[in-house]
């Protein structure tokens, strides 16, 4: 899965001259938690709700509140705005965003094109989406997770096992253990999985979960 088809396109935008107040009347009005800063069609930083409240006076501040509103609106969004940011190409996998975030400590990259050109950003939860729907988690159906040695050619002995049944698997993962185990998450689009599970555990396989999601 890309970057491309779980960013968020068209994101709002700020220019670097536009004040704190026009920023966070911005976040406010849409809720968003950061706004990409946009100078001549190219990226040059991102404002946060953070970065504003980081530089809005404390309470404890003893300026009025006439001289903070002055301070702010003579503030401009190039002089609180992070910089330097880590960004992902649009066809980049989902597992490198991820991993970008995650080493870099961040909770979302801008996306830009090979033109240096803003396309979207992508964000943690949109990772987290993705997880969840790669492992079908809220899919209707059955879910079997099943130990298995971790050796060649378990995978199509599994397969073909459940293939005898005439049943769909619609997701596979795989989460290796220790000492040569591993857990096979199987989804399997039905509720009637009993001969499948008997004929699972009678090859040797062990059935260590079932979830069974009757949503659609």
């Amino acid at each position: 899965m890309f970057v491309k088809t779980k960013m968020t396109t068209n994101p709002f935008t700020i220019s670097p001259d536009h004040t704190v107040p026009e920023a966070h009347e911005i976040i406010a009005e849409h809720g968003v938690k950061r706004l990409p800063v946009i100078h001549k069609g190219k990226l040059v930083g991102v404002v946060s709700k953070e970065d504003i409240d980081r530089y809005s006076p404390s309470k404890a501040t003893s300026l009025s509140m006439g001289e903070i509103t002055y301070l702010l609106a003579k503030t401009k969004v190039k002089q609180i705005m992070t910089k330097n940011l880590i960004t992902v190409s649009p066809d980049a996998l989902l597992e490198e965003a991820a991993i970008l975030m995650r080493d870099n400590k961040v909770s979302f990259l801008p996306v830009i094109d090979d033109k240096d050109g803003l396309v979207g950003i992508i964000t943690e939860s949109d990772i987290f989406d993705s997880f969840i729907e790669l492992l079908g988690f809220r899919e209707y159906g059955t879910r079997l997770t099943i130990e298995v040695n971790d050796e060649p050619g378990i995978m199509s002995n599994l397969t073909s096992i459940i293939g005898q049944f005439d049943a769909n698997i619609t997701r596979v993962a795989v989460y290796r253990g220790l000492n040569g185990k591993s857990s096979v998450v199987v989804g399997i689009n039905s509720f009637n999985t009993t001969e499948i599970e008997k004929a699972i555990e009678k090859t040797g396989f062990t059935i260590l979960h079932k979830l069974e999601n009757k949503n659609r």
